[in-house]
């Protein structure tokens, strides 16, 4: 759960103060990071989408507010987008029923 307050939109902008005190490593992740998102086997829009559902899985605010944009951007309508977070949500919810099979392994070392 966020604070009030503790999440601030406009420091979205204010992400690549992030590199000011180690610039060869953040010079390492923005060319990284740019490759991973340009165009390849997947569109620039197919990658915002997925963005936008991990985004949402790991629920980074800041994350999900670039990649409704960048989603926008590339040509996805709110349709696919809501689509994504629903195919996020389905995945997150179906790690944690699957994760009741340590609990039942281990309901099974208790009860022998």
């Amino acid at each position: 759960m966020i604070m009030p307050g503790y999440y601030h939109q406009e420091d979205l902008d204010r992400f690549p103060e992030i590199g000011s005190n180690a610039p060869e490593l953040w010079k390492k992740f923005s060319e990284w990071y740019g490759a991973v998102f340009a165009e390849g086997a997947l569109s620039e829009r197919e990658k915002c989408l997925i963005a936008l559902a991990v985004a949402h899985a790991v629920q980074c605010p800041y994350c999900i507010d670039a990649y409704t944009n960048a989603a926008l951007e590339k040509g996805s309508n709110l349709e696919q987008m809501s689509e994504a977070v629903h195919v996020s949500a389905a995945i997150r919810g179906g790690a944690s029923l699957v994760h009741g099979l340590q609990m039942r392994n281990a309901a099974a070392k208790v009860s022998m």
